[in-house]
């Protein structure tokens, strides 16, 4: 299994570790050097010496370039990275979910393999896996194995609760994400319990989290803030901060991917913030989202007009920029408005907010002026 990856990234070309946070930008001539590696050549001199001063528990000196390297090949299609809903399932039914329902569906092991392979072929480097909760879905394991050896820097956004797994953790051992993103969802079980509406769900919380900060897992922590949690936000980053865990907390919920305002009501209105303004994004331009049926949309909010990717192919991909602009496009109730180029929220998600009847205030500077 390779250790290091050489890949197109945008405009550059990169060498990464999987597992590893840092990186090497390669210059064009140095990429091409090593394409044309075949299995049984050692690794030139400059990489060996590149390798040994970025990475020191690394050393590639001498050793066949099959037993270490993966050089991805380059792509007309210019994406770098891609999110993947394996499942809308999941195992705590949040209160705050954006995803609304939560319905154990989606392809065949075999349909996400050829999902993943096409994400390959369109140049994707990181890919974040999600859901739902990922590690629930049966062909989890086999898809991350092919994405991991497609070339992917893979990012696991997950609720912790099946990290003590032993085939889970045995799995990342042999195949290193570059990050696991974990949930958290209080500092107490009573908070944590309500809030996930599981009981049982915090002992399950620290029982993975002991057991991947114990595999040294590439962990990263989303702190969400609550009605039911609000008064824990200083204990859940105490924690976090006690673990030497890198943090985000988030307090702003957003309505489910159908329109629904039910998410909203689980916000700590104390603790809502001002978004900055939206100033674009690379949705369709180096960005893309799947969904569990292999359905490729702009972004996780932007889902209308969705691409099959098996029914399709990657050619399919060519019509997301003409699906982009017309959902971009301020129409509906934003249509001619005075303060879109300062507004907080791009129009996809302007819409859902409009869809859920949600007060002004939550998304639009109107409704914030009228507040005042």
């Amino acid at each position: 299994m390779h250790d290091l990856i050489a890949s197109p990234f945008l405009d550059e070309y990169l060498l990464v570790r999987p597992g590893g946070r840092g990186g090497l930008r390669l210059p064009r001539a140095k990429y091409e050097d090593l394409r044309p590696l075949g299995t049984a050549e050692t690794a030139p001199s400059w990489l060996a010496d590149a390798v040994r001063a970025q990475w020191a528990d690394l050393d590639v000196t001498g050793r066949p370039a099959s037993d270490f390297l993966l050089v991805r090949q380059p792509s007309t299609w210019g994406y770098s990275r891609a999110s993947w809903e394996i499942n809308l399932g999941c195992n705590y039914k949040c209160k705050h979910c954006y995803l609304g329902l939560k319905v154990n569906s989606g392809m065949p092991l075999a349909d996400k393999l050829t999902c993943v392979g096409i994400m390959a072929e369109a140049g994707v480097l990181w890919l974040q896996i999600t859901g739902g909760e990922p590690t629930v879905d049966r062909d989890f394991m086999p898809s991350y194995r092919r994405a991991f050896e497609l070339g992917m820097m893979i990012t696991v956004s997950t609720n912790a609760s099946l990290l003590w797994r032993e085939n889970l953790l045995e799995m990342f051992r042999e195949c290193p994400p570059y990050r696991v993103t974990v949930s958290m969802y209080g500092a107490t079980k009573a908070s944590y319990d309500e809030l996930t509406q599981r009981q049982g769900a915090w002992d399950l919380f620290i029982q993975g989290m002991n057991a991947a900060r114990r595999a040294r897992l590439p962990l990263r922590m989303s702190i969400i803030v609550t009605e039911d949690n609000a008064t824990e936000e200083q204990a859940m980053i105490d924690l976090c901060e006690g673990w030497s865990l890198e943090y985000n907390v988030f307090t702003n919920m957003t309505p489910t991917i159908y329109g629904g305002g039910e998410t909203l009501t689980a916000q700590s209105k104390e603790h809502l913030r001002m978004r900055r303004p939206f100033g674009g994004c690379n949705a369709r331009h180096t960005f893309f989202h799947t969904d569990p049926h292999g359905l490729v949309s702009i972004c996780k909010i932007g889902r209308d007009d969705q691409i099959s990717l098996p029914a399709e192919g990657i050619d399919g991909l060519a019509r997301l920029g003409a699906i982009a602009d017309r959902l971009m496009l301020r129409t509906g109730g934003c249509s001619g408005c005075q303060l879109s180029g300062s507004c907080t929220v791009c129009r996809p998600l302007a819409k859902h907010y409009q869809e859920a009847k949600a007060p002004l205030a939550s998304y639009c500077q109107h409704g914030i002026k009228k507040a005042g």
